[in-house]
């Protein structure tokens, strides 16, 4: 599982290290491969075998409904396959890095089955709103999903 986060630079050909322990979770449990792709404000990366399961999903909606299809296009429109090079580094390339406001340092959040890729200025402002906002955001979750600490 993905979990924590790091923070590293991009170095001038927009490749990204990724971090020993997320590159032993690729590595035990997966096959090295990723899939970068965008999320509002920041950039996902899948291991293949997750992304398939994503894509699998939408196979049913070939036509419609309209919502669908826009998301399908922002999330799978997007998706790149960026294997890790012998450094444990990925490429990201130059339009998903200006889509999701990436120039030099980036933090990478664990997200269990995947992991985000952040531009550290827009990562510290969603912390803050959700830091300021927790009490009411984790009542919600709690009350919707029955997920609480």
């Amino acid at each position: 599982m993905f979990r924590g986060r790091s923070t590293h630079n991009l170095d001038s050909k927009g490749r990204l290290s990724i971090p020993a322990r997320f590159r032993d979770v690729l590595k035990t449990k997966y096959d090295n491969r990723l899939i970068v792709t965008n999320l509002p404000g920041c950039l996902a990366a899948y291991p293949v075998e997750e992304w398939k399961s994503i894509e699998e999903q939408f196979t049913r909606f070939r036509f419609g409904p309209p919502k669908v299809l826009a998301f399908k296009r922002y999330l799978l429109g997007a998706a790149v396959d960026s294997n890790l090079d012998g450094q444990g580094r990925i490429l990201i390339p130059a339009h998903l890095r200006q889509g999701a406001g990436i120039e030099k340092e980036v933090v990478l959040v664990g997200q269990l089955t995947h992991f985000e890729i952040w531009s550290s200025e827009l990562l510290e402002k969603q912390l803050a709103e959700t830091r300021d906002n927790f009490d009411e955001i984790s009542n919600d979750i709690i009350s919707e999903y029955g997920i609480g600490l």
